[in-house]
């Protein structure tokens, strides 16, 4: 009788080794317990804070639950990786390619100007921001030309532009001109214009952020012009 005890117990322990894998709905287990169906639970305590607590999440590939830390779904959920800006106080020149319309020729920012976001969303190539995704984006553009005021030759209304490529189309999404105004008997330009709204986008679109007019423009001015600029996602 003792042998046969010993023996049992001993099956019990080489058993409870050989199993310590237990699959429900599949008779290979990869995991300590591995259920391959739905699950589950009928009640679930409630707590008034995330403190102290940790999220469940599934990974895709594997179905394997893991705990995250919650503060990182409020990282991601505060992040926008479509938000760029930048601003450039010196050094400005105007960049003209034959697709761009009569007049319009882009400012030349460039990734060290940026002032937030990835730099792979801008080329110092073309000066170009590309759309990362579609949807709904606010924008705004502002310019200074010299000092801010200048003199009539402004006076065929020269300003600024968005410009949006798409493809080989390229479409004006929005002009300012600069302002102009007499003061006495001094016919003056206030040189200085901004744009801020809201324009839907496809992904993979270009936007240039340029001067419309430009023939019009004394040149030399430029050194001593600034400007600048941000655009990030809004809504879907």
């Amino acid at each position: 009788m003792m042998k046969i005890k010993t023996c049992t117990l001993i099956l019990a322990a080489f058993s409870t080794s050989l199993f310590s894998q237990i699959g429900i709905n599949t008779p290979t287990p990869t995991a300590s317990l591995d259920i391959n169906g739905n699950t589950k639970i009928r009640t679930v305590p409630q707590v008034p804070s995330i403190s102290g607590y940790q999220l469940l999440a599934i990974n895709q590939s594997t179905n394997e639950v893991s705990k995250m830390d919650p503060s990182i779904i409020n990282t991601l959920v505060n992040t926008n990786t479509t938000a760029y800006a930048a601003k450039k106080t010196s050094g400005i020149s105007l960049l003209s390619l034959g697709l761009f319309p009569a007049g319009f020729r882009a400012v030349n920012f460039v990734t060290t100007e940026r002032t937030v976001g990835n730099i792979a969303l801008f080329s110092n190539t073309d000066y170009t921001y590309t759309v990362p995704s579609a949807g709904i984006y606010a924008i705004g553009y502002t310019f200074r030309y010299g000092t801010g005021l200048q003199a009539s030759v402004l006076a065929n209304s020269p300003g600024i532009g968005i410009l949006k490529t798409t493809g080989t189309t390229v479409t004006l999404l929005d002009t300012r001109v600069f302002s102009g105004i007499n003061l006495l008997l001094l016919s003056l330009t206030i040189s200085e214009s901004n744009i801020n709204s809201v324009y839907p986008l496809q992904a993979g679109d270009k936007i240039s952020f340029g001067l419309t007019g430009s023939s019009l423009l004394d040149l030399g001015l430029l050194g001593s012009s600034a400007s600048s600029f941000y655009i990030y996602k809004i809504s879907n």
